[in-house]
C-alpha cells in the first residue's frame, strides 16, 4: 500500500485540491495529514479523497470541535500524536517535532511522519522519517506532499506547483 503523507496545509484550498488529485492519481490506500488544517472549511477538498485520512491537530488549527466534526466522514483527526499500526509497520504521527530525536533512538517505530516547520526533511532511516514540508506554501513558497510506499519502504516528495 501507498500512503500519501501531508502537514500543513494551512487552509489554502487550491493546493489542497491538488494533494487530493495527486493520491487519487497514485493511488494511495490512506492519507496521513500532520496538523494545520486550519479550518473546517477544507473538508470540502479533502472530501474528494478516495483514501481514509487520519490526521493530528497542528499549533494553528481553530475551532477543533467542527474540524473533527466535518471530517467524521473523511476520516479522523486526533490530538497532536497519534501511534497506529498500517500494514504491520509502527507509525507516529505528530504535528511538532518536540521528542522527534527521542523517538528515532527508541526505535519503537518504523515511520515517524511530523509538521510544523514547514521544510521538507526525508531520511530513510530505520525508522523512515518523513516531514512532508508545506502542502499551503504560505511561508516558503513551496507546496509538497510525500508518498511512502510501505512494500519499499521507500518516500518521495512532490512538489504541487
Amino acid at each position: 500500500m501507498k500512503i500519501g503523507v501531508m502537514a500543513d496545509s494551512h487552509e489554502n484550498m487550491p493546493m489542497i485540491a491538488k494533494a487530493v488529485e495527486l493520491f487519487n492519481r497514485e493511488k494511495v490506500g490512506l492519507v496521513l495529514h500532520a496538523g494545520d488544517f486550519i479550518s473546517p472549511i477544507t473538508a470540502k477538498e479533502f472530501k474528494k479523497l478516495k483514501a481514509k485520512l487520519i490526521g493530528v491537530f497542528g499549533n494553528n488549527d481553530g475551532d477543533k470541535l467542527y474540524l473533527r466534526h466535518k471530517f467524521q466522514e473523511i476520516g479522523e483527526i486526533h490530538p497532536d500524536t497519534w501511534e497506529m499500526k498500517i500494514e504491520g509497520k509502527r507509525v507516529a504521527l505528530m504535528h511538532q517535532p518536540r521528542f522527534l530525536e527521542a523517538l528515532i533512538a527508541s526505535k519503537e517505530y518504523d515511520i515517524i511522519i511530523y509538521g510544523h516547520t514547514h521544510k521538507v526533511d526525508h531520511r530513510p532511516g530505520p525508522p523512515l522519517v518523513l516531514n512532508p514540508g508545506e502542502c499551503g506554501g504560505w511561508l516558503t513558497g513551496k507546496c509538497t506532499v510525500g508518498i511512502i510506499d510501505l512494500k519499499t519502504m521507500k518516500a518521495k516528495v512532490f512538489s504541487l506547483r
